[in-house]
């Protein structure tokens, strides 16, 4: 039985289901040597390579590729320690999984249930674009509300609001770790770094990665550092106004009250 594993890497690593089609692209690049060939190799678009790499970047917490910009040698990209180690821990942890499913099979005949229908069940996905592991590192709370700041790089802390409830189901202290999604129309791009006379919680500085306009929105991509990013939906006219470009400073903004945080 052909066998795509969907699996938890546990320990160190974030705990956060692992499609196969994101390890064979991250095969594919270090194969061709760059991300847009690496791409065609894996047949999706750029900007979705791009996506699928930043997510696994976020979510184990460190570049898994290094990528070098055009010049004589030309631009490419290459596999860092990390990408390595994750690649083989998938393709190892995949064959055990092939082996379990072979081993559970007799078992299960005649129940109407197969090994790959249990499996399905035990992971979550999220449609939240941004997802980053941190370490929480402070809580402020009453009885009815906690702001709980969450370290995701060395030099930079998201807040999010929860309700006392949430915190105590979720057993949330300081030095666990949790995952923050964050829905990327809830985030605003502002240029530069210079401090802005808003009520939002979060600014996070950056600088500009990508920057994809369409017909009505634009996607913005922010590199805060750390081998993480973060993504902004806005308006394509707003995009266009404010003349942002790969390359750029500037600040994402958000509510902690639309930071949104999980557990292992």
């Amino acid at each position: 039985m052909p066998i795509e594993a969907s699996i938890t890497l546990k320990g160190d690593a974030l705990t956060s289901p692992i499609k196969g089609d994101r390890i064979r692209l991250l095969e594919a690049v270090a194969r061709e040597g760059s991300i847009s060939a690496g791409a065609r190799e894996a047949g999706i678009t750029y900007k979705a390579a791009w996506d699928a790499l930043d997510a696994l970047s976020n979510l184990f917490g460190q570049p898994l590729l290094e990528t070098r910009t055009g010049g004589k040698a030309g631009g490419g990209a290459s596999l860092t320690p990390a990408g390595v180690k994750v690649i083989e821990a998938y393709r190892r942890m995949e064959a055990e999984m092939a082996r379990v499913v072979r081993a559970l099979e007799p078992d299960l005949a005649g129940s109407g249930i197969t090994p790959l229908n249990l499996f399905s069940g035990f992971f979550m996905r999220t449609s939240a674009r941004n997802a980053l592991r941190g370490t929480i590192t402070a809580i402020e709370a009453d009885h009815l509300a906690a702001d709980v700041l969450v370290s995701v790089t060395p030099d930079i802390a998201i807040h999010a609001l929860v309700t006392a409830e949430s915190l105590r189901d979720l057993g949330l202290v300081a030095g666990r770790d949790v995952i923050l999604l964050i829905k990327a129309p809830f985030v605003i791009i502002a240029p530069g770094h210079e401090a802005m006379n808003v009520s939002v919680r979060n600014r996070i500085p950056g600088v500009i990665s990508r920057c994809d306009l369409g017909t009505v929105n634009a996607e913005v991509v922010l590199d805060i550092g750390g081998g993480k990013s973060l993504a902004a939906t806005i308006t394509a006219r707003s995009a266009q106004t404010l003349d942002l470009k790969p390359g750029d400073a500037a600040t994402a903004l958000f509510d902690e009250g639309h930071v949104i945080i999980a557990i292992d």
